[in-house]
């Protein structure tokens, strides 16, 4: 528990290796996780080359912890395997639409939340990029990911070489609802999102982006909506082509 609740993401790393049974240990962890019916939808793409590394970090907008990191992990859902199993069992093919899109991710994301886990556990650290659902369709080539393989989570493993802080979230209260939904009032808002407000950090980011609140810089910044749009956009297209196809 002490694991969930102190979790941070860490971005620099030693120039050590994990060793090979502490990874077998941890990717055991991801393949040991829950998902629907037992099928198994996810596949695992390890990066370690180094030179490898080095062009896949433009993929995830040159963040460095890519390159510097021992392992870069891509987590993919993926029905290519199944279908691959259906078909030399003579076994109709049922998966190839939005229904098991949605399955085959949350199986992907299940997973990659179990090697989190499991890595920090055995003090790896870990940072989560989001980055790979802004550029899947470049990540897929890279990657050379068949027809119905859809990267969905990269995580980065090392040894930390820093400590960071614990980043704040919002109350348990904020989050919880019991036996129905109960929507917030705007007073709540402001109370939920207090202390995430008044964080020194984040006060630096407003006055950096020059603007009045956090909301503007999530909302009109870090996550505006005509990029939101567009990568939406690629992102529809990319898995209807290779995904989808009712």
């Amino acid at each position: 528990m002490d694991i969930l609740q102190t979790r941070k993401s860490i971005r620099k790393y030693k120039k050590e290796n994990i060793e090979q049974q502490t990874l077998d240990y941890i990717l055991k962890a991801g393949v040991r996780a829950s998902n629907c019916g037992n099928m198994q939808l996810y596949s695992f793409v390890i990066t370690k080359d180094e030179e490898r590394k080095k062009q896949y970090a433009p993929l995830h907008f040159n963040q460095p912890m890519v390159e510097n990191a021992d392992v870069v992990l891509t987590i993919c859902a993926d029905i290519n395997r199944f279908n691959h199993w259906c078909e030399i069992n003579h076994a109709d093919k049922s998966l190839n639409n939005f229904l098991f899109l949605n399955i085959a991710t949350i199986d992907a994301t299940i997973a990659a939340q179990a090697i989190t886990t499991a890595a920090e556990s055995k003090g790896i650290g870990v940072c989560w990029l989001g980055t790979v659902n802004y550029m899947a369709d470049e990540i897929s080539k890279f990657l050379n990911l068949p027809d119905g393989v859809v990267p969905v989570a990269c995580l980065t493993l090392g040894i930390p070489d820093e400590n960071p802080p614990i980043t704040e979230r919002l109350p348990i209260e904020a989050v919880v609802h019991y036996e129905t939904y109960k929507d917030y009032s705007d007073e709540d808002i402001k109370r939920f999102y207090k202390e995430i407000e008044e964080n020194p950090v984040n006060i630096g980011y407003v006055k950096e982006n020059n603007k009045e609140n956090l909301a503007q810089v999530f909302s009109e910044v870090r996550y505006a909506k005509d990029g939101n749009e567009e990568f939406s956009r690629r992102y529809k297209q990319y898995v209807e082509r290779t995904f989808i196809k009712e």
